[in-house]
């Protein structure tokens, strides 16, 4: 993990800070660019995203696929928490969290729309920063490589079905066209795109690509905290009149990073599975594709809404939060190894 990276907590801090100063400043420039949509996706912020997901997804080989048979009960832990654990769960926490027990404090229109984004982040696995996490635990490569090509592969079907089960439970209503277009622009096209960078990077040699992906990783980050610019500039009258709101909406995302990868870290190693796979996928099985997320959360509620503002509150706290979760996997290992 780079410097960039490592701070990534602190540039989004920053960013909500510009966000919220130029968009009381000069809230014109916000809403030229808010109007700049073609068939409801914001045409500024598409290219944004597509500049954070493409060099992610580059690093994922899916070749590795093959691979899944030889670690099949660390995959099958990591499935159950990513796709039948963690929605639910995060749907639970945010009805019980932000319809009931701090409804008083939200503004009572966004309501449904904070559910909603809390949904989303937690609806598709993370991607990238996956295998910064298994590298700090020293993980297993090859598990996490596997995982990572095996939860994309069925990102691509899951994500828009699921995403539209969860919003229908909560009583919150399913754009499917927007959501459907929303799974082809940010999952499918970048994912094509992407593997044809790699196929085309790594046919020039493995150093030129390594390179390449180096130096895109940062361009994923600064597009992402250039996103964020804009989002707040739309939401800082917002949070202005209610600052409480970002705290709120934090509190059912950490719960939901530490039940999910101190359960996934547990149901490994009662599987006896070893420590250099239970680590990433404790850690794959908490972190969320908050990229996919907020690219979603925009182009089905828009700029201002709460489900944008809730999905940028999952990228406030995921490197910090993330980070505590690998200091405990690390300085556990002596009692995993026990038995």
């Amino acid at each position: 993990m780079n410097t960039f990276e490592r701070y990534l907590t602190l540039w989004v801090a920053l960013c909500i800070f510009i966000g919220v100063f130029f968009g009381q400043l000069w809230p014109e420039i916000f809403q030229t660019i808010a109007s700049l949509e073609f068939a409801q996706v914001n045409l500024p912020v598409g290219f944004l995203i597509w500049v954070m997901i493409i060099p992610m997804l580059a690093k994922v080989d899916f070749s590795a696929l093959d691979q899944v048979r030889h670690h099949l009960r660390g995959i099958g832990i990591t499935l159950f928490i990513n796709w039948l654990v963690k929605p639910f769960s995060m749907a639970f926490l945010a009805w019980l969290f932000i319809r009931h027990l701090f409804a008083e404090l939200l503004p009572a229109e966004q309501v449904d729309s904070y559910i909603a984004g809390l949904i989303l982040l937690a609806a598709a696995p993370c991607t990238a920063m996956v295998f910064v996490w298994s590298k700090l635990t020293q993980g297993d490569p090859l598990f996490t490589l596997s995982q990572v090509a095996l939860n994309d592969t069925i990102m691509i079907f899951a994500f828009a079905p699921l995403v539209g089960l969860l919003l229908g439970i909560s009583a919150i209503a399913v754009p499917w066209a927007t959501l459907t277009t929303s799974v082809v622009l940010y999952i499918v096209i970048p994912v094509l795109l992407a593997q044809l960078l790699r196929k085309t990077l790594l046919a020039k040699g493995q150093a030129c690509y390594e390179q390449i992906v180096q130096h895109t990783g940062s361009w994923s980050i600064a597009a992402l905290l250039l996103t964020l610019v804009l989002l707040f500039g739309f939401q800082g009258h917002a949070i202005i009149e209610q600052p409480i709101v970002i705290a709120l909406l934090a509190v059912p995302i950490l719960i939901q990073i530490i039940f999910n990868s101190g359960l996934a870290y547990w149901l490994n190693y009662k599987a006896e599975e070893q420590h250099s796979i239970a680590g990433p996928s404790a850690l794959i099985g908490a972190s969320n594709f908050f990229e996919l997320a907020v690219a979603t959360a925009i182009s089905l509620f828009g700029f201002k809404s709460g489900a944008a503002l809730a999905t940028v509150v999952g990228v406030l706290i995921e490197v910090p939060a993330m980070l505590t979760v690998v200091y405990i996997i690390n300085h556990s290992k002596t009692w995993y190894q026990r038995q």
